[in-house]
């Protein structure tokens, strides 16, 4: 993609390819090619796709939202009340920024009336969003199935993970199932990471970092309800927790929405633990949940 610039539109059949105001209005800027106007979309600087023509389905979904606009207050104070919970006393570390280079990722799922796709921003304990989860390959069967029954926790879903660019930088799949999860962590490329396999079915949930057959570190619930999870090494020592922060009455009443606070320990972790610990906060409501309020 050429870098971001802005043009005024004048007739688009006689205006060079580059950027211009978006003619969805879904977002502040959208790209035209020379000839038609393509997915890639700008809104607040940060990039990413978005169809021009949308499914009747994908049109109900974004209806459905209740709120997407990220507020950096609520952001914060979320840090904060994960930091209470887990007695947590700051980040204790810097790092490059970005999804891998941050101490305190906070994830937090799109609140919507009936969910048809999962949706998820991150953020950094400031409040600007660094990247965006999304469902994909959604079938209109497998949409209606996921709002009229619970059949949908027993297929195959799919997550897309993208930085602030709209650069596609890890995908989740979590293959159908019956009792246990596993969830297939991939680069861009669709090669395997690693994987994160549920390792038993009662009491406190735990799952497993498995790469190439072997076991290097673990996701481990806190309680029953599995909102809490110490993230540990192969050595069984600590190196990041997830805590679940409280989304309000009116959100767990009336919407599905979820949201995560994710604080890595150490600066250092290697790859592929790293983006182990990533894509574990990152899946734990959509890719290793069998409902939409336990995990189990």
């Amino acid at each position: 993609m050429p870098p971001l610039q802005v043009a005024s539109v004048t007739a688009m059949n006689e205006t060079p390819s580059g950027w211009y105001a978006d003619p969805t209005a879904r977002h502040e800027q959208r790209y035209f090619d020379g000839t038609t106007w393509t997915d890639h979309v700008s809104s607040n600087g940060v990039q990413s796709t978005d169809a021009m023509q949308r499914s009747l389905s994908d049109s109900i979904d974004r209806a459905l939202t209740v709120d997407s606009a990220p507020n950096p207050d609520r952001i914060r104070a979320q840090v904060a009340k994960s930091d209470q919970r887990s007695g947590a006393a700051g980040a204790g570390w810097t790092g490059p920024g970005g999804l891998f280079g941050e101490p305190v990722l906070v994830v937090n799922q799109k609140a919507k009336l009936i969910e048809v796709n999962s949706q998820y921003a991150v953020f950094d304990q400031h409040g600007q969003q660094i990247a965006a989860v999304n469902q994909v390959g959604q079938s209109a069967v497998k949409k209606a199935l996921r709002v009229l029954t619970s059949l949908d926790q027993f297929m195959t879903h799919r997550l897309d993970i993208t930085d602030a660019t709209g650069q596609l930088v890890l995908r989740l799949t979590r293959p159908g199932k019956v009792f246990k999860s596993t969830v297939v962590v991939s680069d861009p490329s669709d090669r395997e990471v690693g994987r994160i396999v549920q390792e038993n079915m009662f009491g406190k949930i735990r799952f497993g970092f498995i790469v190439d057959g072997q076991r290097i570190g673990s996701i481990n619930a806190q309680n029953w309800r599995a909102w809490d999870f110490a993230i540990h090494d192969e050595t069984e020592t600590e190196i990041a927790r997830v805590t679940k922060t409280w989304e309000g009455l009116a959100k767990t009443m009336f919407t599905t929405a979820d949201n995560y606070v994710l604080r890595v320990h150490r600066p250092d972790l290697p790859q592929p633990l790293l983006s182990l610990v990533v894509a574990s906060a990152l899946s734990i409501d959509t890719a290793l949940k069998q409902d939409s309020r336990g995990l189990g």
